[in-house]
């Protein structure tokens, strides 16, 4: 089987961002957005997933984080709908419930063509090693707008920033690892559409 692979750039005054996904990897990685802890967390996504990986950006942390996460956001997005092409084949549909000691994360997704995010997680700091938490919502937003994909993430049990963090990362690379897999007995895209565009 040919390697789904998808590859975007983007580059404006505040970010120059570069990032290649490959599907059907085994989750080896290069991440470098110059956020420590959102290169941990972009790495437990790939690590979770099985994707490979490669992720470079250089954004004004000099104002705030806030360009450099959403924009990175964009692009992963469009590199993950890129590398999905017609969606042909398919399951479309992906959840996973993941435990991170003391908290408990839901993603469930759906490569349907039309973008939507449900997010329900609430965090008592300000900021994670370099990473505002409220931006953490917006780099979802963004993956779900740009991948056009229905996104749905929930703290279903609370407890230490860190760790509801990576366990919405981790969910989400294993929820969308189920919902681009294949599925043999589907021939062409799974709706009654005709089209996941």
């Amino acid at each position: 089987m040919e390697k789904r692979i998808g590859s975007c750039t983007r580059n404006t005054k505040e970010t120059q961002i570069s990032i290649t996904i490959c599907l059907d990897g085994q989750g080896n990685n290069h991440i470098n957005t110059g956020i420590p802890f959102f290169d941990h967390m972009l790495d437990g996504f790939a690590r979770h997933g099985l994707f490979d990986l490669d992720v470079d950006v250089k954004g004004d942390l000099h104002v705030d984080c806030h360009h450099t996460v959403e924009d990175t956001g964009i692009v992963l997005g469009q590199a993950i709908a890129k590398a999905l092409g017609d969606k042909a084949g398919i399951k479309r549909y992906g959840s996973f419930l993941l435990p991170m000691d003391e908290t408990l994360a839901l993603c469930a997704i759906d490569l349907s063509g039309r973008p939507y995010l449900k997010y329900t997680a609430e965090f008592t700091s300000e900021r994670i090693g370099g990473l505002d938490t409220e931006m953490i919502r917006e780099f979802f937003y963004a993956v779900s707008y740009s991948a056009a994909m229905n996104l749905h993430l929930r703290i279903i049990d609370e407890g230490n920033n860190h760790h509801m963090t990576e366990a919405l990362f981790k969910a989400f690379g294993k929820a969308l690892d189920l919902a681009v897999m294949k599925e043999p007995r589907i021939q062409g895209v799974w709706s009654t559409k005709g089209s996941l565009a």
